[in-house]
């Protein structure tokens, strides 16, 4: 009975351990595009810290807004889609970025997906998201879209982000 026991208990932590989550890595096409969930550390390394080193630090920030957005931001997620391929994700990923930073925003809460310039990637990220021009920033509160900026901001990416967050109406540059 023991032995049986012990059968069932290996059996289970076995197949528990050949469980896996469907985890999706960085890669990178032919053309150097990055493509799958990215952090700020992809945008850091060659060749890509060009452009992104170049617009975070060029980008000068209204403080009044992000000590408006500091309290805000808790409890939002967010979605981005971007492409490395792309000059308005080169613009506009590194000043999102570094209002975040500043901001003093969890990054746990942020997930940002590379695609290739057909929109998509290996694990088709980008499915339901209704994803057209990048980049893409989609704002939830309690799981709920609440806002999103699309390819470019109304205003400024700090003052768009804040009417979306705010609950104060929003169209992206898009919308009628």
């Amino acid at each position: 009975m023991k032995k049986i026991f012990l059968l069932i208990c290996i059996s289970l932590l076995n197949l528990g351990c050949n469980t896996s989550k469907n985890i999706t890595t960085t890669t990178k096409n032919n053309s150097e595009d990055l493509m799958g969930v990215v952090t700020k550390d992809n945008f850091l390394a060659e060749p890509y810290n060009e452009w992104f080193s170049y617009n975070y630090n060029d980008y000068k920030l209204n403080n009044d807004v992000i000590l408006k957005l500091n309290p805000l931001l808790k409890g939002i997620t967010i979605k981005s889609f971007m492409g490395t391929w792309c000059g308005d994700s080169q613009e506009q990923v590194p000043i999102f970025y570094k209002i975040l930073d500043k901001a003093n925003f969890n990054y746990n809460n942020l997930e940002l997906i590379a695609l290739n310039r057909a929109r998509k990637t290996i694990n088709n990220l980008q499915e339901g998201f209704n994803i057209i021009r990048v980049p893409t920033f989609i704002f939830y509160k309690n799981k709920k879209e609440i806002g999103r900026i699309v390819e470019y901001p109304r205003e400024n990416i700090e003052k768009d982000i804040l009417t979306i967050i705010s609950g104060k109406p929003y169209k992206h540059s898009y919308q009628d």
